[in-house]
């Protein structure tokens, strides 16, 4: 740690916890709270009861989280697969042309969600390309939404990789294939980890593009909690909220552990 002395690293650690609880942890005990309520009218809620859980196990809660997961395992693997594809080659590029591509992946994320929902729905809404009112055209706009934070990690783990491994395997006789299948990717797998795990919780908490594209058939859960809270149910949405905060860290953890074995290789 950066700060050696006790009574500094003290003073630090009570600046952190006076911090982190009520911007970070108290919101989400918060909502954890609701969930288990049946009234909230004063300082703490009162009634503590599980059948807000109960009808998200018997009602479509369960096929919502489906759909968000479908969507964000989708989108989050086409999101790292021309990520990576578009760093490689961005790589071999001048400055100039890196800034370019670069540019280009940042855009999407550098207007509001909404005007890329829109803007799907005017380009996919004639022949050839008719992808309105299918499930194909949520999980296009979350990879657009999404792939900027893959090339971005990608880039990144790009220019902290040592040249020497594939000097090295280039000096023995390897193709530029077997360099990048054998040597390059392999380096890259924590860091591809990494990009996939954030792709994949941005995904699952995606709302203002999902509610201008989804088809009746196809409803994420984001979509169901803000249906649940706009309609006053603030106890069922809350329920609702920490079944894809759990689902979301699962995948998260799994992602994680994949990772770090990656790293240990």
């Amino acid at each position: 740690m950066l700060v050696h002395s006790r009574i500094a690293r003290r003073l630090v650690h009570a600046v952190f916890w006076v911090l982190f609880l009520p911007v970070f942890a108290l919101p989400f005990l918060v909502i954890v709270a609701a969930s288990l309520a049946t009234s909230w009218s004063g300082a703490l809620p009162s009634g503590a009861t599980l059948v807000h859980y109960r009808d998200v196990a018997h009602g479509d809660a369960l096929e919502a989280l489906t759909t968000s997961l479908l969507t964000a395992l989708a989108a989050s693997a086409s999101a790292l697969a021309v990520g990576t594809w578009s760093a490689l080659a961005a790589a071999r590029l001048g400055p100039r042309g890196r800034r370019l591509v670069d540019g280009l992946f940042m855009l999407p994320v550098a207007v509001p969600s909404v005007v890329v929902g829109l803007s799907l729905l005017v380009a996919f809404s004639r022949p050839p390309l008719l992808l309105n009112g299918t499930p194909q055209i949520v999980v296009v706009a979350h990879a657009v939404l999404v792939t900027a934070f893959a090339h971005q990690s990608v880039t990144a783990a790009l220019a902290r990789l040592d040249p020497a491994y594939e000097q090295a395997a280039a000096s023995l006789g390897a193709s530029p294939s077997y360099v990048l299948w054998r040597v390059r990717l392999p380096l890259l797998l924590p860091s591809l980890g990494a990009a996939g795990g954030l792709c994949f919780a941005l995904s699952m908490g995606e709302l203002s593009a999902t509610m201008m594209l989804y088809p009746p058939d196809w409803l994420p859960l984001p979509v169901k909690i803000f249906g649940a809270t706009d309609r006053g149910a603030l106890f069922a949405g809350a329920a609702l909220a920490v079944v894809l905060m759990t689902a979301t860290l699962l995948v998260l953890l799994a992602v994680s552990r994949v990772r770090t074995r990656a790293s240990y290789r």
